[in-house]
């Protein structure tokens, strides 16, 4: 520690000294004239017209002896080294340069030239302060184990990573390529749709009342209304108002904030993909789901198969469909078709799965597929046809009274979306709502609100319309390979350090 209080003095000291220099060590300006990576893809060009070009970027390295400085500068696009000569930039400018430190961002104008061991550098000119660092980078050491190279730094400690995430992408660039690639994924989801005719909207994330999932929300106050809101949990109701409104095919990328457990897969802020698409069913939202990854698979890594754990997940088409009950009597011999609740009952208490108050026999059916099926479902599959129970959202699907036309997408064991024939009936709506209602006044915290003003909207008229849901921070996981959702959000929740 007492190092350290020195070092943090030292540079405080170079920071008072620039001043008294008469250097701003945080000035307004900068200027570049090209990317590092720009020079260096055309290094020849540069070395041999010596055209005086302007760098800027972080000081990732440096040393000095006498009269000559040689170090290294990163900007987001790649890594240059600089030579720094006295009686090349002058006294006063080799002293400014004499007080950087590792951190420091820094502007460098000169020629481009090779060095006698043949690295491309740069013959500064003119070194330029932009911005001084009061903090050391944490150092990063390597050392060979069992054959492999390894990284040690601080920044092992996991939970230090996701709370100093600007250090992490300084330190880790296997972090920076995941976030780029995230980007990319996002891109050609919107690429995708609006080929398809899909309009980008926005919805209220502040509402009046919540819904559009099982789930409990945040709530907060407006204090010029006086009234509470509450931060949306789906996105679905705002869209089917759209729909009602004439707009035929639309999506929204935002947040959705749910107030529930935190794990691996889940945090309180989310990003989610939602569309809808007027005179279509859930067999066109499997198509488009299909088409859709498989798109983002090609397009942002060139092919049809991607490696996740030791698995590989392909995206070729067709996905497997196959209706929730099927898949529970294939996997545990029970048949659940009849709807049996007491036969139901008893088979889930067999093996561990006790039924809450307000549960009927769909959602027992839901939890024997959680507990038999979910985790073996490898390769991408379709779920469909789930209980009417539970959901209050879905049609009913034609001849089966306790069936929906609904699907889940299922990967590698996990949830990544849900859709449905959207339910555009608005008696049969209310009617669900309501029941969702009294779930809520026997202790179903998560159960659905009824929300007068999407009925009447509903009561003028919506075309059939398939929806679909997809958790991009899920997606993100999958195509990085990364099991944890923190990994994939730059700033995940976490508890305050104490």
């Amino acid at each position: 520690m007492e190092n350290l209080n020195q070092l943090l003095a030292v540079k405080r000291q170079k920071l008072e000294k620039l001043k008294e220099l008469g250097v701003d060590p945080y000035p307004t300006r900068s200027v570049r004239t090209h990317k590092i990576k720009v020079l260096i893809d055309n290094k020849n060009d540069y070395i041999s017209s010596e055209e005086v070009v302007t760098i800027t970027g972080r000081l990732k390295a440096m040393r000095r002896q006498g009269k000559v400085g040689f170090g290294n500068i990163a900007d987001d696009s790649g890594n240059m080294q600089i030579f720094v000569k006295k009686d090349q930039v002058g006294e006063e400018n080799y002293e400014v340069f004499k007080l950087l430190d590792l951190g420091d961002f820094v502007q460098i104008e000169g020629v481009c030239f090779v060095t006698q061991r043949g690295e491309f550098s740069i013959r500064a000119g003119v070194v330029t302060v932009l911005g001084k660092s009061l903090l050391p980078l944490p150092t990063v050491k390597e050392k060979i184990v069992d054959g492999k190279k390894q990284r040690f730094d601080e920044f092992t400690d996991i939970e230090l990573r996701y709370r100093k995430r600007y250090l992490d992408l300084l330190l880790n660039p296997e972090v920076k390529k995941t976030f780029e690639i995230r980007a990319q994924i996002i891109k050609e989801i919107r690429n995708f749709l609006n080929l398809k005719g899909f309009m980008e909207v926005e919805t209220p994330i502040l509402q009046p009342l919540y819904g559009g999932a099982n789930a409990r929300p945040f709530v907060t106050h407006h204090n010029t209304l006086n009234i509470d809101l509450y931060m949306r949990i789906a996105l679905e109701l705002y869209h089917k108002r759209l729909i009602v409104g004439g707009i035929e095919r639309l999506f929204e990328i935002g947040k959705n904030f749910r107030n529930e457990g935190m794990d691996r897969t889940h945090n309180p802020e989310f990003s989610m993909l939602e569309l809808y698409q007027a005179y279509a069913d859930y067999n066109d939202m499997m198509n488009l789901t299909e088409d859709m990854i498989l798109h983002i698979a090609k397009e942002v890594f060139g092919k049809e198969v991607v490696p996740f754990g030791d698995t590989e997940i392909s995206f070729k088409k067709p996905w497997k469909r196959a209706s929730m009950i099927d898949l529970i009597q294939e996997e545990s011999g029970f048949d659940a078709s009849d709807f049996d609740f007491e036969k139901i009952k008893v088979f889930c208490e067999k093996h561990g799965i006790e039924a809450g108050k307000t549960d009927g026999s769909g959602k027992l059916i839901e939890a024997l597929f959680e507990k038999f099926v979910e985790p073996k479902l490898i390769q991408p599959t379709f779920v469909t046809d789930f209980p009417k129970e539970v959901s209050p959202l879905a049609k009913v699907k034609p001849g089966h009274p306790n069936l929906t036309e609904r699907f889940e997408i299922f990967i590698n064991g996990n949830e990544y979306g849900n859709a449905f024939t959207e339910l555009n009936d608005p008696v049969d709506q209310r009617e669900r709502l309501e029941a969702q209602s009294k779930l809520r006044e026997m202790g179903d915290t998560e159960a659905n609100v009824v929300d007068e003003d999407f009925l009447e909207a509903l009561e003028y008229g919506m075309p059939p319309t398939g929806g679909l849901g997809i958790g991009i921070d899920r997606l993100i996981m999958l195509f990085t390979n990364n099991t944890s959702i923190k990994e994939v959000i730059f700033f995940p929740q976490m508890k305050p350090e104490e």
